[in-house]
Order: C-alpha cells, then sequence, then structure tokens
C-alpha cells in the first residue's frame, strides 16, 4: 500500500503542477484517473476531490457523429438470442418483499429475474452514450481489448471514456468491453442514478462493503462460463444479454481450469463445447434467461454464469456477502 501511496502522491503533485503551468487541464485529469485507478487514498481522497473539481472546468464531451450514420454500425449482423426453452427459464418475480426474497431465493440459492426493482432508479431514463460522454468522456478507464478474457489475445489499455465509445460503440471495428471497472467509485456523479437493491441488507456486510461494477461494450462481448465469490445481482439498464447459468453441484462437469489464476473459469466453451474433450458437460442442467433493461438477475454465490451481450448493452454488477 505505501508504493501505491506514493504513486498517488506523484500523480498529484503531477496535476497540480499540470494546472499551475497551465497547460490542458485534460492532461492534469488523466494524472488525477492514474492515480485514482493505480494508487491508493491520501489526504481524505484529495485526487477525487481534486478531478471533480477540474472537471467542471472542462467542457462536457459529446458522442462523435462524423461519420455517416450507416458507417457507424457494425457491418455483420448482431448475435442472434439463444432460445430460452420454458423448463431452463430463469423464474421471473414482481418486486418481492424482503422475506419472500429471502425465504425462496436467498437461504436456499436460487436464481431470479427480479422486474420492477430498479424503474425508478434515474439511470433508466438518463443513460445514453451522450449521456457517458457527457459526463465522463475525458476520465480514464481500463478497457478490456477482445472478445474474452480466456483469449490468448485478450489484453487490457488504457483510454478515455471517449475514446472507447469512438472505437468500440461507434465504429465497433473490434470488440472493446469496459468490463467489471468500479466506475461509480472513480465517478461519483454516475453512482447518484442507481441505488444498492433493498435485499442487499439480508446480507452480513455493510454497505461499504458492496462492490458495484460496471460493465459496458457493444454486442457480442462475452464473459466466459465462470463463478464467483460473492451473491451477486446483475442490472441490467441498456441493451439485453443472454445469461446461461450452472449450479455449483456441477462443477465438475464444467472443467475448471487448473491453473490458480483461472481456477474459477471453465475450460469449456458454451457456445462450442468440445465433448470429445469434456464428454460430462453435457451432464450438467442449465437456466437461462434473456436479461432486459429494468431486470435484475440473482445469481447466487458461486454459481457458475456464462453472459452474453446481445447488442450495445450497460450493465451494473452488485457483488455482497
Amino acid at each position: 500500500k505505501g508504493w501505491r501511496q506514493v504513486s498517488t502522491y506523484g500523480c498529484l503533485f503531477g496535476a497540480l503542477a499540470e494546472v499551475a503551468a497551465g497547460r490542458p487541464l485534460a492532461r492534469a485529469v488523466r494524472l488525477c484517473d492514474l492515480g485514482l485507478l493505480l494508487g491508493a487514498a491520501v489526504l481524505d481522497n484529495a485526487l477525487a476531490r481534486l478531478v471533480r473539481a477540474l472537471q467542471t472546468r472542462l467542457p462536457r464531451g459529446t458522442a462523435p457523429r462524423d461519420a455517416p450514420r450507416a458507417q457507424r454500425v457494425r457491418p455483420a449482423p448482431p448475435p442472434l438470442p439463444p432460445a430460452v426453452q420454458p423448463e431452463r427459464a430463469i423464474p421471473h418475480l414482481h418486486c418481492p418483499s424482503l422475506e419472500h426474497f429471502r425465504d425462496n431465493y436467498l437461504i436456499p440459492q436460487r436464481p431470479v429475474v427480479l422486474e420492477g426493482v430498479m424503474d425508478h432508479w434515474p439511470c433508466m431514463k438518463k443513460w445514453s452514450v451522450d449521456y457517458f460522454c457527457q459526463v465522463a468522456g475525458c476520465r480514464t478507464v481500463p478497457v478490456e481489448l477482445g472478445a474474452r478474457y480466456t483469449d490468448e489475445e485478450w489484453s487490457q489499455q488504457l483510454m478515455t471514456v471517449s475514446d472507447f465509445i469512438s472505437r468500440y460503440i461507434i465504429e465497433e471495428n473490434s470488440v472493446g468491453y469496459l468490463a467489471q471497472h468500479q466506475l461509480f467509485d472513480q465517478i461519483p456523479e454516475l453512482k447518484e442514478d442507481i441505488s444498492i437493491p433493498d435485499y442487499c441488507c439480508l446480507g452480513e456486510g455493510e454497505e461499504d462493503s458492496i462492490t458495484i461494477n460496471a460493465w459496458f461494450g457493444p454486442g457480442g462481448t462475452i464473459s466466459p462460463l465462470h463463478q464467483d465469490p460473492q451473491q451477486n445481482f446483475l442490472a441490467q439498464v441498456l441493451g439485453r444479454k443472454y445469461v446461461r447459468l450452472y449450479s455449483p453441484q456441477d462443477s465438475e462437469n464444467l472443467y475448471p481450469h487448473e491453473t490458480q489464476i483461472l481456477h474459477n473459469t471453465s475450460q469449456v466453451d458454451v457456445e462450442d463445447p468440445d465433448l470429445v474433450k469434456f464428454p460430462n458437460f453435457t451432464k450438467a442442467a442449465f437456466q437461462s434467461c434473456i436479461l432486459m433493461p429494468g431486470q435484475i438477475l440473482f445469481i447466487p454465490v458461486k454459481y457458475w454464469h456464462y453472459v452474453q451481450s446481445l447488442e450495445l448493452s450497460f450493465s451494473v454488477s452488485f457483488w455482497w456477502s
């Protein structure tokens, strides 16, 4: 942590020097973001306070509109949604009480799609590509490059939100994914547009222990079949996602990677399984859904899940204990 604090001080002093020298404020904002992403909080989170002050002095961005509409869409059609068979569909529930959710889904660890829970969230009316450019266009974020993190050519790159939108949302020449990033800690203005689901109060931790991640990308992004060590609410704000779930009881049939770094990820390609190499995969029962805007999927702890974006999509995940 000490070295991370040293890094933060370096970014803080560098940003202040940029401002004092009268250089473009975007350079100071980038230094602040590098400190927030790679460092540790110092001086009562001075970097976060500085970048908020600097951002108010920058013009708000807009989504690029230089290219004709026909050139700003992916030439290939969006992926077709896989069929969700009724007997394998994840059940839907409209605004259950805390007690009903606890007794019927949390305690028995059963997945469910919640409806009506996030209808009042401001993001449901406010969020769009233009809005992200206006609120966060100048901010630097980590972007995953490649269809999925298990691919050999997969990598990460730091870039501004505006550059990400221009390259991977508007032009869509290749796959870029702003995935599993704590964007709402970095940009509190966006956090005001969402709410922590009330059902999280049924957990053991405090509200501060809930990890909130952003998942923003074009159609075709994939999270390979994997599991997480906490309960998960996956809230869908924009676009649709296909989600497939497997119980932890089927772990042996899902062939987790043997390496420590990928031990929570299956070796099986859900879209094109190699049944010669992984014959028991057919024994694993699954449930699935197409998650629509305004719906929240409860993924119990250690449930295996595969997620595919069917179109431009923004999701918010809440990991809680």
